[in-house]
């Protein structure tokens, strides 16, 4: 985790609102294979929003925040159910200010 500025995080939530949910944390909450599905995206994507569906009891601030401390990534935002990570891959896809 690199703590994102404001500035930074300004970008990558404008950017996160053109991205559909690819990751979606059901019943079984934060699982190893979650966590490897979360890895395979965030490394492909850098940004990443995941869904809680309604099966789970999750916060999902809480979630995100959890899920962000295993992967190495840093938490944008959250709305309703959804939340949104990032994390720099090695070809730096995104290029923040």
């Amino acid at each position: 985790m690199n703590d994102l500025n404001g500035k930074q995080r300004r970008v990558l939530k404008a950017m996160a609102q053109n991205i559909d949910p690819i990751v979606n944390i059901g019943k079984n909450g934060i699982t190893e294979n979650l966590i490897q599905q979360a890895d395979e995206a965030l490394e492909a994507r850098e940004i990443v929003k995941f869904h809680i569906l309604n099966n789970c009891e999750l916060d999902s601030k809480a979630a995100a925040i959890e899920l962000a401390e295993i992967l190495g990534a840093d938490y944008v935002s959250s709305i309703g159910r959804k939340f949104v990570l990032y994390r720099p891959s090695d070809n730096e896809l995104i290029k923040l200010p």
